[in-house]
């Protein structure tokens, strides 16, 4: 069997830190990939090329040259009034109703795939969900992710306002309703970072933080929690899963 090519639609970029260990999001997920499958290497799976889709500054790749997408997090809001944002949207949907190329969402990418969906995305009356927080799964989602609870990392204040009917609900959290999108052999979405290591979540809430973006109760929660365990190589396990199948 050929490798997946996964082509990883950056919609952002890393803080100088994590940029100078990783280089760009495509490396943190990578590195993510890289554990998940181990000790099995990574090239025997998957092909993996990276994407810079702000500003439309990398073309999006065709449709006809990839097997799967996954979607980035983002400095952005789906809702911002942005050429590229409005392109990504419309290949998003492209991709799923094609049906032949599969889709990751993460964070802003699950927002982004809610939006190609036609559901609401908005600001949450809950206001910021930081650092690793305990979701609730369903049922399905027990089976998708293989876990009896998950611990993600959060950094988002907007979220997906609803699910289609016919979308299997998989995770919700007080926060956040909708903290996973799935349709079988269509799209698998979180809203949590399970690519985001402590380092990486300190260094992105600090830079916040100094700017004015967090109270100071919201940043000093966040900061007793940012080191906890989390389940990231397990949600990177049920991706791998999702796009074999």
């Amino acid at each position: 069997m050929a490798p997946i090519r996964l082509a990883v639609l950056e919609a952002g970029t890393l803080a100088p830190r994590a940029e100078a260990r990783y280089t760009n999001f495509t490396g943190v997920f990578t590195s993510l990939l890289t554990t998940a499958l181990a000790p099995s290497p990574l090239d025997l799976h998957f092909t993996i090329t990276g994407h810079h889709v702000v500003d439309n500054k990398d073309p999006l790749p065709a449709i006809d040259d990839v097997d799967a997408i996954l979607i980035t997090g983002s400095k952005y809001s789906v809702y911002d009034d942005e050429a590229w944002i409005t392109t990504l949207v419309e290949y998003t949907k492209k991709a799923i109703e094609g049906g032949r190329v599969k889709v990751i969402g993460v964070c802003f990418g699950h927002q982004i795939v809610g939006k190609a969906l036609g559901i609401e995305v908005g600001k949450s009356q809950a206001g910021w969900e930081l650092a690793v927080t305990q979701v609730d799964l369903t049922d399905e989602g027990k089976k998708v992710f293989g876990l009896e609870k998950m611990r993600i990392h959060q950094v988002h204040q907007d979220e997906v306002k609803y699910l289609p009917r016919n979308m299997v609900d998989l995770a919700s959290s007080p926060a956040c309703h909708v903290q996973a999108m799935y349709l079988p052999g269509r799209y698998l979405t979180v809203q949590g970072h399970p690519e985001f290591t402590g380092d990486i979540m300190r260094e992105v809430s600090g830079i916040r933080y100094s700017k004015g973006a967090y109270r100071d109760e919201v940043y000093a929660d966040m900061i007793q929690r940012v080191g906890l365990e989390h389940d990231g190589v397990a949600i990177a396990q049920a991706f791998i899963i999702f796009l074999k199948k």
